[in-house]
């Protein structure tokens, strides 16, 4: 488990998810949990979206908000004043081997983090083809195995896959930014509605990042029955990482090109 006390750009961000990723080992099951933050306001594109679709890069740049592009699929979200993580893993026994068993076993296992805090979270039955098919930001519209709390998304998440390797990205905002995300984003939808809500709303006062963050740990331990091992990256390991974000994460082909 990996939990950066310190804020960090966007594209470092990105790099260590990469780097976690690519550094499973093919043989042996491994899992990698990272908690973390932004150290200021981000929008991140899924993988294959056509950012001239779906984001306002000239709104973007009058509020002086960075855009990434993630290695995950997905919709755009706009990451300010929450808790990310991500899950590494080629561990089949814990996670399944496919798409749609590992996003639900870790969307169960943050309801379990969610109910520590005292909220009564559900998974969302269904997405709807309109949604799927749109290109309006993640956190729009509830979808299948995300978490609902007052029929209001409060989590949104992407995962890719190779083989039995995967690696997904989660966002669960401490704080609404409704109106900064309707500004950063495009949108033909009439309405352009946002069906969420933040955990400061849902419980009905302010939180800490590190106190989301103890609820989510118990959490995973209670779900899956495991004692987490902290882990930090090497001088040697951050070295690659940042290669990885000057060489792909920071580079205009990767973030503003259509896929």
């Amino acid at each position: 488990m990996i939990i950066d006390e310190k804020p960090c750009p966007g594209s470092w961000n990105m790099a260590i998810d990469e780097f976690l990723f690519h550094s499973l080992p093919e043989k042996e099951p491994q899992t990698t949990v990272r908690f973390y933050e932004w150290d200021k306001p981000t929008v991140s594109i899924g993988v294959s979206q056509e950012i001239d679709r779906v984001v306002n890069v000239q709104a973007c740049r009058e509020q002086g908000i960075d855009i990434v592009r993630r290695m995950t699929g997905g919709k755009l979200v706009l990451h300010a004043d929450e808790v990310t993580y991500s899950v590494c893993s080629s561990d089949t026994s814990a996670f399944t081997a496919n798409l749609d068993g590992s996003y639900k076993r870790i969307s169960e296992a943050l309801v379990c983090g969610l109910k520590e805090m005292g909220l009564t979270p559900q998974l969302a039955g269904s997405t709807s083809e309109g949604y799927a098919r749109s290109h309006l930001p993640c956190f729009s519209q509830l979808a299948r195995n995300e978490i609902e709390i007052e029929s209001k998304k409060i989590t949104g998440s992407a995962q890719k896959r190779k083989g039995i390797h995967f690696i997904q990205h989660g966002s669960i905002p401490l704080k609404n930014q409704g109106e900064l995300l309707k500004k950063v984003s495009i949108s033909s939808h009439p309405s352009h509605e946002i069906q969420a809500i933040s955990l400061d709303q849902a419980l009905k006062k302010d939180i800490s990042f590190t106190w989301v963050v103890e609820k989510l740990i118990l959490g995973f331990k209670r779900y899956f029955f495991i004692d987490f091992k902290n882990d930090n990256l090497s001088e040697q390991e951050k070295r690659i990482i940042l290669s990885i974000q000057k060489e792909k994460f920071e580079n205009p082909l990767w973030t503003l090109s259509s896929k």
